[in-house]
């Protein structure tokens, strides 16, 4: 374990740069997956979204296995660093498949994207989960780890950003834009090079400051003991009230850039350069958190930082819809200003990623709060539990994102300009609901997570004492 407040800076950058393909992946499931399904291969969206939510809750039930496999390999490199190296070539074929269904009819179809969605984010739980357990492995100090999980967003984020940047700006410029079939090529075949590449050139660069051998291997267990110990460490009661709160606001996330091509070209009306606008604004948004995230949790705390970026996000997103409700919106519904939108997401995103980065950080804490209850070090199986959540969370935004989009009646094919106004009121008036109640639940819930700075830095003072005794 390097030592608090001295991570090199090689070791942050390229620890952060294996988040790229996690990156991609959520832009993929999050942005064009249910257009592509729904609009391009001509699915009902309200199937499209049950099967999407499916797909991510059945492969979300492997992680827990991925983190206690990881948490108990051993290696001469140490318990993560050969599923890295394991897992990035077969990544990047699954996405590939993801994007190229042959041609199987509307129940094989589906069939298809609930195959290879679940292959897909199993090959990323792989690279992921014994990535960011490193996080707690590498230090113990309670701001280190918070530097470290803003590198991860900046990359995990970064990487999401270039891939919509291309596809907006080279892949989707076809008259059809992301509805255009062939545009998905490209796309797909970058975003599964960019993917491999990212962790195995990750797993390389940080194998001289992690590769070391693996600590002693617990006693061997039954099945049964084995599931015992995986349930009384994720029964944590930290780990229970942040994973709850996480999974809120990771549906609104979810929902959100599911529906986010359906806001931007049928609300905003969006024209080709104003996508890409976008993502430069998008991209504002991760800095703006990156840069912003140390004198917040300064300030106060990672759970009351978290919070603040919540209640600063929900509000800045209500405000802006609610301006399209109330037609308040410079140029009205039929011509709305680009700048006047971009305005509140820059600062509606920023206020989510910073909230995304401190519960990451949270979750490393959780790790000794469960050491000093069990006697263990579960870092693989508590952000297995994270994953589990995320997943959950992305296949319920996914859902709930259909069932908007059933139950506005909005048109399959639909046509920008075209589609009835009632319809995009509702649609609008739906997405400002469900936003609304996840995300005052998600609020509530983590202002119940105990561990602070100071109650964090006193477990490890005593987790150390209790080491040096029985030395």
């Amino acid at each position: 374990m390097t030592k608090a407040n001295n991570l090199p800076g090689p070791l942050k950058i390229f620890h952060g740069l294996g988040a790229v393909a996690y990156g991609i992946k959520d832009n993929g499931f999050s942005v064009f997956l249910l257009i592509f399904y729904n609009q391009v291969m001509g699915l009902d969206a309200g199937l499209v979204g049950t099967v999407i939510m499916a797909a991510l809750i059945f492969d979300a039930l492997a992680d827990p296995i991925i983190g206690e496999l990881s948490d108990r390999t051993q290696s001469r490199w140490g318990r993560r660093l050969p599923w890295l190296y394991s897992a990035a070539i077969p990544v990047g074929i699954a996405w590939m498949l993801l994007w190229h269904p042959p041609a199987l009819g509307h129940t094989g179809t589906l069939i298809w994207l609930f195959g290879t969605a679940v292959l897909a984010r199993f090959l990323i739980a792989m690279c992921e989960i014994p990535s960011i357990a490193l996080v707690p492995e590498i230090t113990p100090d309670y701001d280190e780890r918070t530097i470290l999980m803003r590198y991860r967003l900046l990359f995990a984020w970064g990487g999401g950003l270039l891939i919509l940047i291309a596809a907006y700006g080279v892949f989707f410029t076809g008259a059809n834009g992301v509805s255009e079939r062939s545009g998905y090529d490209g796309y797909s075949l970058t975003g599964a090079l960019i993917m491999t590449g990212s962790v195995l050139i990750s797993a390389f660069a940080q194998h001289r400051y992690v590769a070391k051998p693996s600590p002693a291997a617990r006693p061997a267990h039954s099945l049964g003991q084995a599931l015992f110990e995986m349930r009384e460490t994720l029964s944590n009661r930290a780990f229970v009230i942040l994973a709850s709160a996480a999974l809120f606001g990771l549906i609104n996330q979810g929902m959100t850039f599911a529906l986010s091509n359906y806001l931007f070209a049928y609300i905003w009306q969006f024209e080709r350069m104003e996508f890409l606008y976008y993502a430069l604004v998008l991209f504002g948004s991760v800095i703006i958190a990156f840069l912003s995230v140390p004198a917040v949790s300064k300030r106060y705390g990672k759970k009351g930082g978290a919070i603040r970026y919540a209640v600063v996000s929900l509000s800045v997103n209500l405000a802006l819809y609610g301006c399209y409700i109330f037609d308040l919106v410079p140029g009205g519904k039929s011509n709305p200003l680009p700048l006047f939108i971009f305005g509140f997401a820059i600062f509606a995103y920023a206020a989510a990623i910073g909230m995304i980065i401190l519960i990451k950080s949270m979750f490393a804490d959780v790790v000794e709060a469960s050491q000093a209850e069990t006697g263990r070090r579960s870092e693989g199986l508590f952000f297995a539990g994270y994953f589990f959540t995320q997943k959950c969370a992305a296949g319920i935004g996914t859902f709930i994102a259909g069932m908007i989009l059933t139950f506005s009646t909005f048109p399959e094919k639909a046509v920008v300009g075209q589609v009835d106004k009632a319809a995009l009121d509702m649609f609008v008036m739906l997405y400002m609901f469900a936003l609304l109640i996840i995300g005052i639940i998600g609020i509530l819930i983590l202002r119940h997570f105990p561990i602070s700075r100071e109650s964090h830095n006193e477990r490890l003072r005593a987790l150390n004492t209790s080491a040096e005794s029985a030395s």
